[in-house]
C-alpha cells in the first residue's frame, strides 16, 4: 500500500507526540525525554496550549525549536460577537508577551506578508489582511505590507520575495499570516496558532514551499496562521467516530430516567468513557477499534481516489474575511503601544 500522510498539519498541538500527552504525568514526562514542554490554559472562552520546543525536540516531533500557542474557542460561529471578541484579545495579549524583548526605535519597521492565493478562498487570508489594513483610515508607519502572491502564480519562490524585500527594508520583525491546515473538523476557523519560528509556505497541503524564519532572513519571524482545510478522508474518519459514540451513549443511556425524562431532544454525551462494545452487535468488530485503526482503514480505501482532496467550511469566504479583519485590527491595536 502506498503510504499517504491523512494527518497533515500545521498546529503543533495536533503533532502525535502532544496529542498522546495529555496528562500532567505524561506532559511532564515528555518534557524530561523530549524537550517539549506544554501547558493548557483557559482564558474565559478561548483555550490556550503554549508549547515550549528545545534543540532536542526540534529532533523528537519535526517541529522547529521555539514557542508556540494555540488560541481555539471550540464553539465559535459566524455570528459569535462575544468569542471573536475574546478571540482577539486573547491574541493581542499573547502577541505583546512574545515580543516585549524587542526594543523599538522611532524609524524601525515592520514588515508585514500576507501569503496566499486570493483567487482560493480557503488560502486568501493572508492576502484579505493585507487588503483591511490598506483600507484602514490610519495606517501605522512602522508597516510595510505585501502580499507576494504563491509560487504557481509567479514562477519565483515567495521565501524569495520575502528574502529582497528584507534585506533592502531590514525591518525589525516581520510578520507572516497565512491558512494552515489541520487534522481535526472541529478546529477549522476556530483556531489560530502564534509562533515565532517562522513558517514553511504550504506545507500543511504537502506543497512546501522556502522557509521564512530567523534562520533564513537574520530578522525575528512571528507567523500567524488560522486552519481554513482538512484532509477529506480525516473529515469522514472524524463523522465516523462521532456516529460511533453517539450511538453507544444512546444504547448506554436507553434504560436511565435521564433520557426519558427531557422535554426537548435528549443529546448523548459523547465525550464521556464509553463502552463501544455495546455497538459491535450492529456495526461488527471494527466499531470497537480505536480511532487510530479505523483511520488505517479508511487510508487503505482512499489511497487511489482521494489523496489530494482537502476540505473547508462552505461560509470559508465569511470566515476569511472575519479573520483578516481580526488580525488586522489585533496588529493596529499593538502598533498603537510602540
Amino acid at each position: 500500500m502506498q503510504n499517504f500522510n491523512w494527518q497533515r498539519t500545521d498546529l503543533i498541538d495536533e503533532s502525535e507526540e502532544v496529542v498522546v500527552h495529555q496528562t500532567k504525568e505524561q506532559k511532564e514526562k515528555l518534557e524530561q525525554s523530549s524537550g517539549v514542554q506544554i501547558e493548557d490554559r483557559n482564558a474565559g472562552r478561548v483555550k490556550i496550549t503554549d508549547v515550549l520546543v528545545d534543540a532536542e525536540g526540534e529532533k523528537q516531533i519535526g517541529k522547529k525549536e521555539g514557542q508556540y500557542i494555540t488560541l481555539s474557542v471550540p464553539t465559535l460561529t459566524l455570528e459569535d460577537q462575544d468569542g471573536f471578541a475574546q478571540l482577539e484579545q486573547e491574541l493581542l495579549v499573547n502577541f505583546k508577551n512574545m515580543h516585549e524583548s524587542l526594543s523599538w526605535q522611532e524609524d524601525d519597521k515592520i514588515l508585514i506578508v500576507g501569503l496566499g492565493n486570493r483567487t482560493i478562498t480557503p488560502d486568501a487570508i493572508g492576502p484579505y489582511l493585507i487588503d483591511h489594513l490598506h483600507s484602514l483610515d490610519v495606517i501605522d508607519e512602522k508597516f510595510v505590507m505585501y502580499a507576494p502572491g504563491v509560487t504557481g502564480q509567479t514562477g519565483y519562490e515567495t521565501g524569495e520575495f520575502v528574502a529582497a524585500i528584507a534585506e533592502r527594508l531590514q525591518p525589525k520583525l516581520i510578520i507572516v499570516v497565512d491558512a494552515l491546515a489541520t487534522r481535526a473538523s472541529n478546529r477549522l476557523c476556530k483556531t489560530i496558532q502564534l509562533t515565532d519560528t517562522g513558517i514553511h509556505p504550504g506545507s500543511g497541503v504537502g506543497n512546501q514551499r522556502q522557509e521564512i524564519s530567523y534562520e533564513m532572513l537574520g530578522i525575528p519571524v512571528t507567523a500567524i496562521g488560522i486552519p481554513t482545510v482538512v484532509d477529506a478522508p480525516v473529515l469522514i474518519a472524524d463523522a465516523v467516530e462521532t456516529m460511533l459514540r453517539s450511538i453507544a451513549a444512546r444504547v448506554a443511556e436507553r434504560s436511565k430516567p435521564s433520557s426519558k425524562l427531557s422535554l426537548s431532544s435528549w443529546q448523548p454525551d459523547i465525550n464521556k468513557e464509553l463502552d463501544m462494545t455495546l455497538v459491535q452487535p450492529i456495526f461488527g468488530e471494527w466499531a470497537t477499534w480505536t480511532k487510530e485503526e479505523r483511520q488505517q482503514l479508511f487510508e487503505e480505501t482512499f489511497a487511489g481516489s482521494h489523496t489530494q482532496l482537502m476540505v473547508t467550511p462552505k461560509e470559508a469566504d465569511y470566515w476569511i474575511d472575519r479573520y483578516a479583519k481580526l488580525v488586522a485590527s489585533m496588529l493596529m491595536n499593538w502598533a498603537s503601544d510602540l
